[in-house]
């Protein structure tokens, strides 16, 4: 008879319990040894928040806290799995049984032994983001809406509505104010969706990921045993990135903490920056009136920059109102002053960091150990364009490369048709965003306009035999966009490919884009850099030929496939928030851009964009530089203000430098291998 061998969970070697007053600096020992009770971590950029979680963590188990009496949030699934290794390699064991996830995760987990109080069956369905829109079409069919026979909310921007306000608790009329005044008339008809939606979620035994939040909360508010079940079992509840907490996952950990009081919330309101999402900087300042008696400790030190990176980065934030006074104090050997680089226009910004990078690299510095932040994505087009010129390979974080983007591409869609009327991938891609017409419409269109040669005379054509009267609305509004919007009555309006693209995004393509984007307005703004990009440029056949060629070439470089490994990283501030980089560079650094305009004309938003500048400089470890052009475009239509944040900074903490050619200082164009950079004497 064989024999059987049973494989146990290999264990760590451990003889010693962890010296903590030798592993942890004294602010981080404070808290992993004594911090009972309600406690606030203020834990600075890079103060080493994620090993003092680990260790009080640690620190529990081993003083014999059962690991499933620890309830430890994050806010991502690869966070939670990278603190539990880490515990596990101090205490020489897995702790098995601790609860251990994001909200989510452990939402769900609570709500597959408990969904018959709430009406679903343990085995529900949780709906992903394509799932959700799927069934939001669905509603919208039963309820007899086309969102192509009057512009009207895209399922896609429906969830994005319905998820707001779900997780900041704020009506749904409240939201579109916000976000969509000009569909306040549509209220009745969205919300009559959205219920919808929600009956035929529960009537699936369905939940998206919302529901994983509110279902939570509902369960811990209307079943009170189970509540104090819970809070019973959670005797040391821990939060990481507390600054990104919305209004239910706040209120979630106050209801499990009702019992022991045991909860330590980890975060810094300096790099609270995602309101946009429903995040609540109010749950982290406000944490010691919601929880009486709270201990807050600060963790101030600092291991990532340079003193000279720090005392910017303290500088900037300090004239915030609303926040906790903090003060990063360095632990890294000096290094050199920020750099400040003026330059011409957007395109010799994008020359000198293109070039700067190449300096570096030659000085030893990886390409992927150094970054372009930026706040909005249409700041990076010109240096995509010079990067891609010079054959530097990049990653784009945050979404897709300049050039790929659908409202890019459909702007040059129109551009291809004015210029070429018998290309028909151009003419299906508009044509399929008109009202009424489907495929099989814009086909039979295209058959009759493929053999004309000038595009004013397609629009003399009669289609009576093609056209429905919902179709027909449809091809009038693009009939419209072309000849009244765009005027295009002669040639001679084929040369100006600004004009065009600027016409264009006030016609009714603008109406398309709300409809279908949720993050409409930023797609404007993409647009409107196109526009400015495009001035250089003689007529539209050229303009399109150039980034055509530009963009495959750029698209061939970033092919899985390419066996370059080091790549810079080209990032807006948003996704970078939580990394580091040896050298980074913050670009497009003027008032309008950053601090953003939109931003300004919201509640705290001059405070949240300050974050924002404060997380970018606090990326860096070693260099930084902060750039900025002196006008708007390649033809320097309007001169820029440097950013306000700049203007904060003190003068002697900034190394000012001037971009010269040949030695000669006040050049307006920049040749490959002309720049220098030197400090201004």
């Amino acid at each position: 008879m064989a024999k059987v061998f049973v494989l146990k969970p290999q264990e760590i070697k451990k003889d010693l319990e962890v010296d903590y007053a030798k592993e942890l600096n004294k602010e981080q020992y404070q808290v992993a040894t004594t911090a009972e009770g309600p406690c606030l971590v203020l834990a600075g950029a890079g103060s080493g928040k994620t090993r003092t979680i680990v260790f009080r963590v640690a620190y529990l188990i081993e003083r014999g806290v059962s690991p499933e009496n620890i309830l430890l949030v994050t806010f991502t699934n690869k966070a939670a799995k990278e603190m539990l290794s880490r515990v596990a390699k101090l205490l020489g064991k897995h702790p098995e049984k601790l609860w251990g996830g994001t909200f989510h995760h452990i939402g769900n987990r609570i709500l597959r032994k408990y969904a018959k109080l709430l009406g679903y069956q343990s085995n529900f369905t949780i709906l992903d983001e394509e799932d959700s829109k799927g069934l939001l079409n669905i509603c919208l069919q039963e309820m007899n809406i086309d969102v192509k026979q009057r512009r009207f909310p895209s399922a896609a921007v429906l969830k994005d509505l319905i998820s707001f306000s779900k997780n900041a608790n704020q009506k749904l009329i409240e939201v579109l104010e916000i976000k969509h005044p000009h569909w306040l008339e549509l209220e009745d008809k969205i919300r009559g969706i959205a219920r919808l939606y929600e009956r035929k979620k529960k009537t699936n035994n369905a939940m998206d990921f919302d529901d994983l939040l509110v279902n939570w909360l509902k369960l811990l508010k209307e079943n009170p045993t189970v509540k104090e079940r819970l809070a019973t079992q959670f005797q040391y509840i821990l939060v990481d990135e507390y600054q990104d907490t919305n209004y239910l996952q706040a209120k979630i950990i106050r209801e499990l903490s009702y019992i022991h009081h045991n909860v330590l919330v980890v975060g810094d309101d300096a790099q609270s920056i995602y309101s946009f999402r429903a995040a609540d900087i109010d749950n982290i300042l406000n944490f010691p009136k919601t929880f009486p008696q709270t201990r807050i400790f600060k963790l101030e030190t600092n291991y990532r920059s340079t003193p000279q990176i720090l005392n910017v980065a303290n500088e900037v934030i300090k004239y915030n109102v609303r926040q906790y006074p903090k003060l990063l104090q360095p632990q890294v050997n000096s290094f050199v002053k920020p750099n400040l680089v003026s330059s011409i226009s957007p395109s010799q910004e994008a020359e000198f960091v293109s070039q700067m990078i190449l300096q570096l690299r030659d000085e030893g510095v990886p390409l992927d150990k150094m970054a372009v932040l930026f706040r909005a994505t249409f700041h990076s087009q010109e240096l995509e364009f010079a990067l891609t010129q010079k054959d530097i390979p990049y990653e784009y974080r945050g979404g897709l490369r300049f050039f790929e983007r659908a409202h890019i591409k459909d702007a040059i869609a129109y551009l291809r048709v004015i210029n070429n009327p018998k290309d028909e991938v151009a003419w299906l891609r508009i044509l399929n965003q008109q009202q009424g017409i489907g495929n099989q419409t814009a086909v039979r269109i295209f058959q009759r306009l493929k053999n004309i040669n000038c595009i004013v005379k397609c629009f003399d054509q009669d289609f009576s035999d093609i056209l429905t009267s919902r179709s027909k609305v449809g091809w009038d509004s693009l009939v419209n966009i072309f000849l009244k919007d765009l005027k295009i009555r002669t040639l001679k309006d084929l040369a100006d490919s600004a004009g065009l693209i600027n016409d264009l995004i006030k016609s009714d393509y603008q109406n398309y884009l709300e409809a279908v984007y949720s993050n409409w307005q930023e797609r404007l703004q993409d647009l409107e850099q196109l526009a400015r990009f495009s001035e250089s440029y003689k007529d539209v056949n050229s303009f399109l030929s150039e980034i055509t060629l530009q963009e495959v070439f750029a698209v061939e470089r970033a092919n899985p496939n390419n066996q370059e490994k080091e790549r810079l990283v080209l990032s807006t501030i948003h996704q970078a928030k939580g990394l580091e980089w040896e050298v980074v560079f913050i670009i497009n650094l003027v008032d309008s851009a950053f601090p953003h305009t939109k931003a300004l004309a919201e509640e705290n938003g001059l405070e949240e964009e300050r974050r924002l500048f404060y997380v970018a400089i606090t990326r860096a470890k070693k260099q930084l530089f902060f750039s900025y052009p002196l006008t708007d475009s390649y033809v320097g239509r309007y001169l820029n203000i440097p950013s306000s944040f700049l203007q904060e900074i003190p003068e002697e903490l900034m190394e000012e430098v001037k971009l010269v050619e040949n030695g000669i200082n006040g050049f307006n164009h920049l040749n490959d291998g002309d720049i220098q950079y030197l400090p201004e004497v």
